[in-house]
């Protein structure tokens, strides 16, 4: 099945794994958004790992875009947030808290941006939600899925791709989150396969993306993802 075109007005972020890119994607979104002139911004629901007053995901977004962010709850332990909010005796946010915010979010932008904890099923909430129930329950919504570059990821991927085709959640398409400077043969050959898939290759991020300053950020990143880009430079359609 070929994707729709037209780009909803929310974008959900999430990963094959963890640690696989999802950030500087989710920055690379947020650019390339901008840089098709529309009003963007960026929500990450549950940021663990981080202590308070310490630099989360969205800083690292804020950093690289110049685009305002924000956060949702925050855990210290590096780990799922349903065991992190246990450790702390905390209470998570619900499903519908999020989806308020981002509704709040979406009268206030163009599109909003929302990156995920961890992959898709990673549990959000207290009542055990995850990401896809997130994603289900946002309105004009479609998810792209981060991957890594290198061997296993196409079973990853193609578990992540069913997860979603199960719960009949609009897939926008596929990001390789860290691109080497001298790929492999797995490497490029797995590039090959997700690009052929129904929903493509959006792009692909360089491995030292993260480290560019935000103007240089800014600049690059709607090269990264050209078939975002692309689909961009049409605009929001109507839902």
């Amino acid at each position: 099945m070929m994707p729709e075109p037209r780009v909803p007005r929310v974008v959900v972020v999430t990963g094959t794994d963890t640690d696989v890119g999802k950030t500087v994607v989710t920055a690379a979104v947020v650019a390339t958004a901008r840089a098709a002139g529309l009003d963007v911004t960026a929500y990450k629901p549950t940021q663990t790992g981080v202590a308070p007053g310490e630099p989360g995901d969205m800083a690292e977004v804020e950093r690289l875009t110049g685009v305002a962010t924000v956060e949702g709850v925050r855990l210290r332990a590096p780990m799922a947030p349903r065991p992190a909010a246990a450790l702390e005796g905390a209470d998570l946010p619900t499903l519908a808290d999020h989806v308020a915010r981002v509704a709040d979010l979406g009268v206030r932008h163009d599109l909003v941006v929302v990156e995920g904890a961890g992959g898709l099923l990673v549990e959000l909430t207290d009542a055990g939600e995850t990401l896809a129930d997130l994603a289900t329950a946002l309105p004009d919504s479609g998810v792209v899925v981060v991957a890594r570059s290198a061997l296993g990821t196409l079973n990853h991927t193609m578990l992540t791709r069913e997860a979603l085709s199960h719960r009949g959640v609009r897939s926008l398409g596929i990001v390789i989150g860290a691109w080497p400077d001298d790929p492999d043969v797995i490497e490029t050959t797995n590039r090959d396969y997700l690009a052929a898939l129904p929903e493509g290759l959006l792009g692909a991020i360089p491995l030292g993306a993260p480290h560019h300053d935000a103007s240089t950020f800014a600049a690059a990143a709607p090269g990264w993802l050209p078939g975002l880009a692309e689909r961009l430079a049409q605009r929001l359609g109507t839902p």
